[in-house]
């Protein structure tokens, strides 16, 4: 079930596993099972935490196309993606665009 991927997602992401994150995150959907928005953001912070900013922000405009709404954590874990990775400026964009959904920073996202 998507709680029992969600945790095996969230141990990839704490040991730096990047690619099984993302890949566990794909086999969860083959399942026909549909990521929540904790599947989203731990894959997110995953491919953050390995520097990959792209599959990152990938997954962040992915969950909006499947009418999910991104969260103070999403939004977070995106913008560190994209910091992390030299793209300050789409770091920037992601901030104030959190800021236009009426999303209150928290003092992790400054």
């Amino acid at each position: 079930d998507v709680i029992s991927y969600n945790a095996a997602i969230g141990s990839c992401e704490e040991g730096g596993e990047w690619q099984r994150a993302l890949g566990l995150f794909v086999g969860m959907q083959r399942m026909e099972l549909l990521p929540d928005v904790i599947s989203y953001t731990t894959t997110i912070s995953a491919c953050g935490k390995g520097k990959q900013w792209q599959h990152a922000l990938g997954l962040f405009v992915g969950m909006q196309q499947v009418e999910l709404l991104p969260d103070v954590m999403s939004h977070r874990s995106t913008i560190s993606a994209c910091g992390d990775g030299g793209e300050w400026q789409r770091a920037l964009g992601l901030f104030v665009g959190m800021q236009r959904m009426e999303l209150l920073p928290d003092v992790i996202s400054y």
